[in-house]
């Protein structure tokens, strides 16, 4: 599928989303949506695209405390700025385009397919200009927010430390506050484009320690801009993403500014998570994408096989690759549907509360299984291509190495799974697994072989909410698991006249049992 068709694909997703309805409202038309869906396929393919092999090949270089990124990045930064994509979702007062999150969501595959690596620095410098919105005063934010929206400045999110990854409460980095203001000292790492030459002005967002309160009570947000006292020690040799510099940044007494309420660090951070798990979703969404055109592609010219008397036939005839070709596309079909259904559900949540639950309850879901997807799309993609697929003259090599990390950061299979049962399916005594349930099982309510696996999981969910307290972390996993396969049943009927929600619809029992059995065993 090319760039336009992926954009044609998520504008039918779209339409097919009853919430999406709610979000456009009487402002966002069918024709504003096509255009910005159609301009976005154009920017990601020629000016992103071209990006992609040379992120992996060249890479960020470290060399006398700087980074220095390829060349060929200054321009493709500057066609997303000059086209307003930092901004799509941030408010119009400050240079936004002040679109829902779910145009976002909807946008943002496409030039995550064309260079993830590339894209971090974007991720972080949006997540910064929110966290700013929201919590800076009005000095730092009306200085701030609007330039990193027109992509004249950049930004990052700095937690991890050495021995304090996602255990933030053993975060040991120090604010002091003297005469002259804060002061900052300690050590981040895992910092993507925590320094680079793209622009000259990087501020970091950052958790430390302002007090004694141990754990994360004594946490407190800091702005610190790169200058005097931020040193960048080095940058990480990675499996992948290579074009994304993750650096390790020591700071000296550097100057910060508060951000918010000191000693609410960690919960002002968390005003993000939802805008973070979203855009790992997303690029496990593109990088599938990407993998899923290579091996059509490529299916459909290589030539192998047939008649021994005929000439060789394309390998797309043969069944077995039809069937790898229709694993991936149901796989990006179903998974397209729950992004948009999460983000429509975020938009919702400030006025309806059953909307706020659903979409805290689907994000551990969308972010694992969009990671997921992502490396696994990549990984079907070389079974297609063979022995090509393992070299570097096709790009699926480099998604699939790009693509592992996506399961890690911002929050670990482990870690999702955990949220999504013990935070969000067993809260308010399950209140957010029981509006998943009934609005599911309205919409498969003619569809019965979908509506099975749904009521399957809710009789599931229930007995999880009896289990032994002790049991339940072990169990997490596989529920999340478990919760995936009936979402996608719910979601399967919005495209139930398709083969790939057939295909899915084959094995979805029986992988649910499957799920089950798993927690049950745990």
């Amino acid at each position: 599928m090319t760039y336009s068709e992926n954009a044609d694909a998520m504008l039918d997703a779209l339409s097919r989303t009853p919430n999406f309805a709610r979000v456009a409202g009487d402002v966002l038309d069918a024709e504003t949506l096509n255009a910005i869906l159609g301009e976005a396929a154009k920017v990601a393919e020629s000016a992103v695209a071209p990006v992609g092999p040379i992120s992996d090949r060249v890479g960020a270089r470290f060399a006398d405390g700087r980074v220095t990124l390829p060349s060929e990045y200054g321009p493709a930064w500057d066609a997303l700025a000059e086209g307003g994509w930092l901004g799509l979702e941030h408010e119009e007062r400050f240079g936004g385009m002040g679109m829902p999150l779910s145009v976002f969501a909807a946008v943002n595959p496409l030039f995550e397919r064309a260079c993830a690596p590339f894209m971090m620095c974007a991720g972080g410098s949006r997540s910064a200009a929110l966290l700013l919105s929201a919590w800076a005063d009005a000095e730092l934010r009306d200085d701030w927010v609007p330039a990193l929206v027109a992509g004249e400045r950049c930004a990052t999110i700095c937690i991890s430390e050495p021995e304090a990854g996602s255990d933030v409460g053993r975060i040991r980095t120090r604010a002091e506050k003297g005469p002259d203001g804060w002061q900052v000292s300690g050590q981040k790492i895992w910092i993507s484009f925590g320094d680079h030459d793209l622009r000259d002005r990087i501020g970091h967002c950052m958790l430390a320690r302002t007090g004694d309160a141990p754990g994360t009570r004594g946490l407190s947000l800091f702005f610190v801009e790169r200058g005097p006292g931020v040193i960048c020690e080095r940058i990480e040799e990675k499996m992948g993403l290579h074009g994304s510099p993750t650096c390790a940044l020591r700071f000296e007494d550097a100057p910060a500014v508060l951000i918010g309420e000191e000693g609410r660090g960690l919960p002002q951070l968390f005003t993000m998570i939802r805008h973070m798990r979203l855009s790992v979703a997303t690029q496990g969404l593109g990088i599938a994408l990407g993998s899923y055109d290579v091996a059509r592609e490529h299916a459909e010219s290589r030539r192998q096989g047939g008649d021994p008397k005929a000439p060789a036939v394309p390998i797309i005839q043969h069944a077995d690759v039809q069937r790898q070709l229709m694993a991936m596309k149901s796989r990006i079909d179903l998974f397209r549907l729950a992004l948009v259904e999460a983000a429509c559900a975020a938009d919702l949540s400030g006025d309806d509360p059953d909307m706020a639950r659903l979409c805290s309850w689907l994000l551990p879901l969308i972010k694992n299984f969009g990671a997921e997807m992502g490396f696994d799309c990549a990984h079907a993609a070389i079974q297609v291509l063979g022995g090509a697929g393992f070299t570097k003259d096709y790009p699926v090599e480099q998604y699939l190495r790009d693509a592992r990390v996506f399961t890690i950061y911002e929050g670990t299979t482990g870690m999702q799974g955990q949220d999504f049962l013990l935070r969000q399916t067993l809260a308010e005594d399950g209140a957010a697994v029981k509006v998943f349930l009934k609005i599911a099982a309205a919409e498969c309510a003619e569809h019965t072989g979908a509506l099975a696996v749904v009521e399957r999981f809710g009789a599931f969910a229930e007995e999880v909410t009896d289990a032994d307290k002790a049991r339940l972390p072990g169990m997490a996993d596989a529920f999340l698991r478990a919760g995936w396969v009936a979402v996608q049943a719910w979601l399967s009927v919005r495209i139930a006249e398709t083969g790939e929600a057939a295909f899915f619809r084959a094995t979805a029992a029986a992988e649910l049992e499957l799920r089950i059995a798993a927690a049950r065993a745990a």
